[in-house]
């Protein structure tokens, strides 16, 4: 009997960690231990530079068609409106909780910070202020669109995306042709997906092979308390908040959601980029959770540039981690400066791996702590950033779902008295 692509992800997985630990504990300098990685580089990179080809593509054809399946303002509006209250409200619950459990485990204290001496002394940052971060993330919106597809910066392409679908919305039957050829293009871009995913479980089997392998466990060892409290953490978020929203908002149960988007979150375990797994997350929220493609083809790929449950959870644990840690003791205040600063840290992170620790510097400054610190954090947020990534995903899931509980009926999609299909 063939196994489902959903059985052949799980092996690979399973594989790719048994066969890390397994490379972990054999010396390094030998040829098995080399020759092993290379390959798992090779194999890994290959999947994720599959991924990252059609993510572009997928992004600019899924929006711009997706506002022009809309057809009106008014609708898109309230799409819009619910999509971005979701989106903030989350990353804010996210952030709460993170600052309750540091509050609550306090990891860190006691922790004597000569352990990182040489780590801090050798990592230099650019002090990033939230005004130069603001101003840097809003002209980083508005560049050459061809330039920033180029360059794969989802965020910009997302914004002339907007631009675009605003323009068929406003121009109506008289882009019909330019409308079908989008349609179109999506259309095939989520066959190539279907191509793609056929190699996922050897890619997912070779990228979490070469992750376990290459830990420094006797560094991440000191540091196993707040490790284990950030894992925590997330997966309660991910398993027990975000599900337990989704059920209260649509009625849905939290099995439906996990079974429907095993792929994507195994994909994002993985690659660590929401943006790469953003074609799989596509195709479980349309194929297994059948929501709308006009409704995911807005709320995801927007989702995979904003919305980083994981994200603000992380960075507002860190920064209180980094405070236990210089013996820094941060007044209430203070600590929803640092909540606000992570939601708006989340936001302007790009969905690639470890793209928190750039915006980290500027939640660390917000309230005075060193941003050198963030040293501290860099031997494990390779490991920790697969599990936030997750999260990161499956908050745009339960969010596609949210949105299209709210905006069909019955399955189908509710249009504005208006609109005409």
């Amino acid at each position: 009997m063939r196994l489902s692509l959903n059985q052949q992800i799980f092996i690979g997985a399973f594989l790719g960690i048994s066969g890390g630990i397994f490379l972990g504990g054999l010396p390094q300098g030998s040829s098995f231990y080399a020759g092993t990685l290379y390959v798992c580089e090779i194999v890994g990179g290959i999947f994720i530079n599959l991924l990252k080809m059609i993510v572009i593509p997928l992004v600019f054809t899924s929006i711009a068609s997706g506002m022009a399946n809309l057809r009106t303002h008014t609708q898109i509006g309230r799409i819009w409106s619910t999509t971005l209250v979701y989106f903030l409200s989350t990353s804010a619950l996210a952030s709460l909780l993170g600052l309750i459990v540091v509050n609550i485990f306090k990891p860190g204290v006691g922790l004597s910070t000569s352990l990182f001496e040489g780590a801090m002394e050798n990592f230099s940052t650019r002090h990033l202020t939230f005004a130069d971060f603001l101003k840097s993330f809003l002209l980083s919106l508005f560049v050459n669109p061809v330039a920033a597809m180029a360059k794969g910066e989802v965020m910009a392409t997302v914004v002339f995306a907007f631009f675009v679908g605003a323009g068929l919305i406003a121009l109506g039957e008289r882009t019909q042709k330019l409308h079908s050829l989008l349609n179109e293009t999506f259309e095939i871009i989520m066959v190539i997906v279907g191509w793609v995913m056929r190699i996922a479980p050897w890619g997912v089997m070779a990228l979490l092979t070469k992750l376990l392998a290459t830990q420094d466990l006797s560094l991440l060892s000191s540091l196993a308390k707040f490790i284990f409290v950030v894992l925590g953490s997330t997966l309660f978020h991910g398993l027990v908040v975000l599900p337990l929203i989704l059920y209260l908002l649509t009625g849905k149960s939290p099995f439906f959601l996990l079974n429907g988007i095993k792929e994507a979150l195994i994909t994002a375990l993985s690659t660590s980029s929401s943006s790469a797994t953003l074609p799989v997350t596509l195709r479980c929220v349309q194929d297994h959770l059948k929501v709308d493609k006009r409704i995911a083809g807005f709320v995801l790929p927007l989702g995979a540039t904003i919305n980083m449950d994981g994200t603000a959870l992380y960075e507002a644990m860190a920064a209180l981690f980094v405070a236990n840690i210089v013996g820094a003791d941060l007044n209430w205040v203070q600590q929803v400066v640092v909540l606000f600063m992570a939601v708006v840290a989340s936001v302007g992170a790009p969905g690639i791996p470890s793209a928190g620790m750039v915006t980290m510097v500027m939640v660390l400054q917000a309230v005075g702590l060193p941003v050198e610190a963030i040293a501290i954090l860099l031997p494990m947020d390779r490991l920790l950033d697969t599990f936030r990534t997750a999260v990161n995903v499956e908050g745009d899931c339960v969010g596609s779902l949210v949105v299209g509980h709210f905006h069909t009926d019955s399955g189908r999609f509710r249009p504005n008295s208006r609109s005409t299909f």
